[in-house]
């Protein structure tokens, strides 16, 4: 009976999003967009005088998702990540030290992952621009709630013998 539940809910889930206008597909060329300034929030400034700008490039209908692109100059400073975020740095490089004392210097071409609700130092020594994918994170009887309609969706695709959906 629970199981019957979940799938009622989890099948009605996208109706809640019908009638957006938001397009399908959102597209642009990092060269073409405009940052506007973001500023770094000056308790959390280490040292220098780092000045950051984005732009968000597009957003999930629930707003619950994020893709941004963002710049800053040299300097360091601590930042919170209150959303899971998985960046892509397409220019310069940044000493990140985690909250553990563990440090690694991204650069050009590397894709990292930061969990929600922690902290880390970046060291910027001139120049950094990334793309940013941040995601909310689910509480967890939401969680709980969505990994279980996906569990029954794949019981009942693998009892049909069909492909999964």
């Amino acid at each position: 009976m629970f199981a019957s539940a979940v799938l009622a809910v989890t099948r009605t889930m996208p109706n809640v999003f019908k009638g957006s206008s938001q397009p399908a597909l959102i597209s642009g060329s990092v060269l073409d967009m405009q940052l506007t300034p973001a500023p770094i929030n000056p308790d959390w400034i280490l040292a220098g005088n780092p000045q950051a700008r984005s732009f968000e490039q597009s957003a999930s209908r629930d707003r619950a998702a994020y893709t941004a692109v963002w710049d800053c100059t040299d300097g360091t400073f601590r930042w919170y990540f209150g959303w899971d975020e998985t960046v892509y740095i397409l220019e310069g490089e940044v000493h990140v030290t985690d909250s553990g004392g563990g440090t690694r210097t991204l650069r050009a071409g590397d894709v990292a992952y930061f969990r929600g609700g922690t902290w880390a130092t970046w060291k910027i020594d001139t120049y950094l621009k990334k793309i940013a994918f941040m995601r909310r994170t689910l509480p967890a009887p939401a969680a709980f709630i969505y990994r279980a309609g996906d569990a029954v969706r794949r019981r009942l695709g693998r009892s049909k013998g069909g492909a999964l959906q």
